[in-house]
């Protein structure tokens, strides 16, 4: 399927204090998951992943049972995953996921980063028709053949599969599915004993904008500021 070209989203990856903010984002989605599907992972995939991703950043074996534990005890917080949708400066569609537990205080703050950055916060569905929800996974190339593993998992839901940059700059395998299948495609994985580097749902952009450097700047900044804020999980946007 070719070399897959990812959307450059500046997320939390890239640009500020990652490592905390990457343990605390994996952190409230492992609360989350517990949740939702309780604290043992093998009956539980939503936990599965947080634990490969809380893998992939390299978080502590023992903050991940600390999370379990906080998500699990009688003192835990629960937190409402909400989708907030905006536009930046110069037209960019933004879309950005939180997990808070005080929704007046995340939207007060999301609003006010979006003003004072020249963007403006829209209702829901204003911007999100322009994205697709997608599930991605990134693998080590090493002993895997890309046309083979293709064949094998296109009835597991895979969607796309090409190269793509992982966080060291490194090749990796890219699989990208719909929504609907990711627990499809998490267990094809699975089954042939394959460990994802990360396995995330994003918003992937259906059409790309492309401004020149200082118009773009302007946007980046925007992004920054807002994935600054203690309850933003990820954001994305249609940037090129």
């Amino acid at each position: 399927m070719g070399r897959i070209f990812e959307v450059r989203k500046a997320t939390m990856f890239a640009r500020w204090d990652r490592m905390a903010k990457q343990f605390t984002r994996i952190g409230k989605e492992i609360a989350i998951a517990v949740k939702a599907g309780g604290p043992d992972p093998g009956i539980n995939p939503a936990l599965r992943r947080c634990f490969q991703n809380a893998r992939s950043v390299g978080m502590p074996k023992d903050r991940v049972e600390a999370a379990i534990k906080r998500a699990t005890g009688k003192d835990m917080v629960n937190f409402d995953e909400v989708l907030y949708e905006g536009y930046g400066p110069h037209g960019v569609a933004i879309l950005v996921e939180t997990a808070t537990d005080n929704h007046v205080r995340t939207v007060a703050n999301v609003k006010s980063v979006f003003n004072k950055g020249g963007g403006t916060l829209g209702n829901s569905g204003s911007v999100s028709f322009q994205f697709k929800k997608m599930g991605v996974f990134k693998l080590k190339t090493e002993g895997l053949n890309q046309e083979d593993l293709e064949l094998e998992l296109i009835d597991c839901g895979l969607d796309e599969l090409g190269e793509g940059t992982g966080e060291n700059n490194e090749t990796v395998l890219v699989l990208r599915c719909a929504f609907t299948d990711f627990g499809n495609l998490q267990k094809g994985l699975e089954e042939r004993n394959i460990t994802p580097i990360s396995a995330e749902l994003e918003w992937i952009p259906n059409i790309t904008v492309e401004l020149n450097e200082a118009d773009a700047e302007e946007v980046l900044k925007l992004v920054d500021k807002i994935e600054q804020d203690e309850d933003v999980q990820k954001v994305f946007h249609n940037l090129q």
